[in-house]
C-alpha cells in the first residue's frame, strides 16, 4: 500500500476529522462517528477511494494514478 496523501491533504483531513467528531459529542450525533474515516486516512497516508479515480496528492513521480500505475498494493 503506497502513500498516497500529500502533507496538505492529510492535514485537512485531521481538521476534517476531528471537526466531525467534536460536532458529534457537542451534539450527540452520529455523524461523529464519521470523523474516524478522514483521522484514519490521513495516519496511513493513504486513501482507498483515490485508486480507482487515479489521484494522488503527494506529488511525487510521474503519474500513473494514484497507486503505483493504476492499481492498488
Amino acid at each position: 500500500m503506497k502513500q498516497n496523501l500529500g502533507t496538505t491533504d492529510r492535514i485537512v483531513r485531521v481538521f476534517v476529522g476531528v471537526g466531525l467528531i467534536a460536532y458529534g459529542i457537542g451534539y450527540h450525533h452520529w455523524i461523529g462517528a464519521l470523523g474516524a474515516v478522514p483521522l484514519l486516512t490521513a495516519v496511513i497516508g493513504f486513501c482507498p477511494a483515490y485508486c480507482p479515480l487515479g489521484l494522488r496528492t503527494t506529488g511525487s513521480g510521474s503519474g500513473g494514478g494514484g497507486c503505483g500505475g493504476g492499481k492498488c498494493d
